[in-house]
């Protein structure tokens, strides 16, 4: 993702979710500032392009979201979708592809 992102696409709907599991939303917005990799959401992406983020937050904990990128008055916003922390075994497999790469 190029640096032409203007901030995040807030509202109750997408909060909601994504403090469901626990998740702040200085945590989700810190992601990008710590490092993100994304990977494209192609099995959920019919009416717009989702993508699918991990990375940790401050305090080491690994972060899962999903999350698309919306156009408004001529300038771009992250809009989270929803997000959780990650399993023991997910975190696994994640390190070990990283690390093979």
């Amino acid at each position: 993702m190029d640096g032409s992102v203007s901030g995040f696409d807030w509202d109750e709907g997408n909060l909601a979710k994504c403090q469901k599991h626990g998740v702040s939303v200085s945590e989700i917005e810190g992601l990008f500032k710590r490092g993100i990799t994304i990977f494209p959401d192609a099995g959920h992406s019919h009416s717009e392009e989702r993508m699918k983020g991990i990375g940790k937050t401050g305090h080491g904990r690994y972060i899962f979201l999903v999350f698309t990128v919306r156009g408004r008055a001529g300038k771009k916003y992250i809009r989270p979708i929803s997000a959780r922390y990650m399993h023991k075994k997910e975190i696994e497999g994640y390190e070990k592809e990283t690390s093979e790469a």
